[in-house]
């Protein structure tokens, strides 16, 4: 499973310095400055639809570099942040490894990244997207390199809707709760399924409300803001509208979600592109032109946005000399337009340089369709404890969408877990 965020101690890590991560780093095998060297990559991808590719490209680098060996090492994303941060504040860190783009600048305030502005990890910044580029930056310096990158949009069937008598995708959440109960009569399946307790997949609605959970230029806690209150009772509706699917806060969730979605179960939902390989799976998309890729609808005041999410690859600051140079030598070669060309055609994902967008991948039709709603994608704040923030709102939706809080008693809860998060900022 690529989403939801997890919850994470993360805060705490801000607190270690970098004397905690002693100095010879992963404990990888080092023979010297121009002998072999072996770097530990962590790779957080999906194991089984996505790992295979970032393996193969690893392969290919090391038989482009004879001196260097990759120990490639695939950790579950939803353990990914919690291991990283234990392992960054001891002993046993990666030299290099894939970083969810929340979580880069928490872990470079903390000390546990090398800065790779002028190294050869980063030569050509000028080649990927600029707001990705400032996304990957704290305070100033650079501390990864965009290697994919991804935001949500609504997915839906096309045959579903057109034997329902839908002729385009809805725009705003009120037209899709009208599509569903419309899907539901003519065609006799659940028109749209919601994530349900996760924040990440809530963020367009706190988008549509023209606010987010926080305002961290003013430093100030929106999560219980009038405007987010609005964003988050229209949230729960799509659980219980008709031909809306009730809230499944099971642990397999989202397992239940996309596998109603691939069989033609269920007509639409929201979801990323890291999903399309294993939705052109599904028995329902044997012909990839019946995956429709609109943006996410609009809240009331006509805005329509989903999060900028992605990965980049950083470089652990506690390895040696050796070891950090092996490590930007492969962030370069995986983040290279040819790297990210392979990966988005073979794993659906979206590159993050322009460069890469070659005929071939621009003829994917996934991709064309997401990279023509990332531009109104909304990019996240230099703010190394946003990442952190996911856990309580996560928790606090989940109650919502249960009926066991009031949405406003949920968002009160969640903005004090913040305060405590965020000391000097105002509710």
């Amino acid at each position: 499973m690529r989403r939801g965020i997890a919850a994470s101690a993360l805060v705490a890590a801000l607190a270690v310095s970098l004397a905690a991560c002693g100095s010879s780093g992963s404990g990888s095998d080092a023979k010297g400055s121009d002998g072999p060297v072996t770097i530990t990559y962590w790779d957080t991808s999906n194991a089984t639809n996505e790992a295979p590719t970032y393996q193969e490209l690893a392969k290919k680098f090391e038989a482009a570099n004879p001196n260097i060996k990759v120990n490639f090492v695939n950790v579950p994303f939803d353990q990914a942040q919690n291991k990283l941060q234990t392992a960054m504040g001891a002993k046993g860190a990666p030299d290099a490894f894939r970083s969810e783009v929340g979580w880069t600048s928490a872990f470079a305030k903390a000390g546990f990244l090398e800065p790779l502005d002028g190294t050869p990890a980063l030569t050509d910044a000028s080649a990927f997207q600029a707001s990705l580029i400032e996304q990957a930056k704290y305070s100033g310096k650079t501390y990864g390199v965009p290697l994919v990158t991804d935001t949500l949009g609504l997915m839906y069937n096309k045959a579903l809707f057109a034997k329902a008598g839908i002729t385009k995708a809805p725009a705003t959440w009120d037209e899709l709760k009208a599509d569903a109960a419309q899907l539901k009569d003519k065609a006799g399946v659940d028109g749209f399924w919601m994530r349900a307790g996760d924040g990440y997949y809530a963020m367009p609605f706190l988008y549509g409300e023209g606010t987010n959970m926080v305002d961290a230029a003013g430093k100030k806690i929106t999560i219980n803001s009038p405007e987010a209150a609005k964003a988050i009772t229209t949230y729960q509706s799509l659980f219980t509208s008709p031909g809306t699917v009730k809230a499944d806060v099971t642990t397999d969730s989202y397992a239940h979600m996309m596998d109603a979605f691939t069989t033609g179960k269920v007509a639409a939902i929201i979801q990323g592109p890291w999903e399309i390989t294993n939705v052109y799976k599904g028995s329902a998309f044997t012909d990839k032109a019946n995956l429709g890729i609109a943006p996410v609808p609009a809240g009331s005041t006509g805005k329509a946005g989903a999060p900028t999410g992605g990965h980049n690859i950083s470089v652990y600051a506690g390895s040696d000399a050796a070891h950090k140079a092996a490590a930007e030598k492969f962030a370069a070669f995986m983040t290279s337009a040819e790297s990210q060309t392979t990966l988005a055609l073979k794993n659906s994902t979206l590159p993050t340089r322009s460069d890469a967008y070659t005929a071939d991948v621009k003829g994917n039709l996934g991709i064309a369709g997401f990279q023509a709603i990332l531009s109104s994608a909304q990019p996240r704040p230099e703010l190394p404890e946003y990442s952190s923030l996911f856990g309580s709102i996560g928790t606090n939706l989940a109650k919502i969408v249960q009926g066991q809080e009031s949405t406003q008693a949920g968002l009160d809860a969640t903005a004090v877990d913040y305060a405590k998060l965020l000391p000097g900022f105002s509710k």
